[in-house]
């Protein structure tokens, strides 16, 4: 007869062989057993079994290689971000409607107007005008 102190003692489990597993995975597989049945055959939790194949997933790229990626995705944004600014400048020179300060933000109308005043300086207002 079971005391209550042995319903709350923690159950210790063997240490099972990786054939063991691998069997219990082939039968649970090929519809021989169910997780239930496998869990009370073999006296382990269900949780524990898990019927997944035995290839190594893919954990991630390495530090390194997400570095080295993170740092060519922020080349390129800032490449796009710099295009679309040239474009903006080259709108306000050409078309006289200054679109930076109606939707962007101070900074972004900032670096715009000082590109406009770069690009003045390089090419003349005129020379803008022709390129287009």
């Amino acid at each position: 007869m079971k005391t209550q102190n042995e319903h709350w003692r923690k159950k210790s489990y063997q240490k099972v062989t990786l054939e063991t597993k691998l069997l219990v995975v082939d039968q649970i597989l090929s519809g021989q057993l169910s997780n239930n049945q496998a869990s009370k055959k073999y006296d382990v939790p269900r949780t524990t079994i898990t019927y997944s194949t035995l290839v190594q997933k893919n954990t991630g790229m390495s530090k390194n290689d997400e570095i080295k990626k993170l740092k060519e995705k922020i080349e390129e944004l800032e490449f796009q971000k710099d295009f679309q600014q040239d474009i903006i400048a080259d709108m306000k020179l050409i078309t006289g409607v200054d679109m930076s300060k109606k939707s962007l933000p101070k900074t972004l109308a900032k670096e715009i107007e000082r590109k406009k005043k770069q690009r003045i300086k390089e090419n003349g207002s005129m020379d803008v005008l022709l390129i287009v």
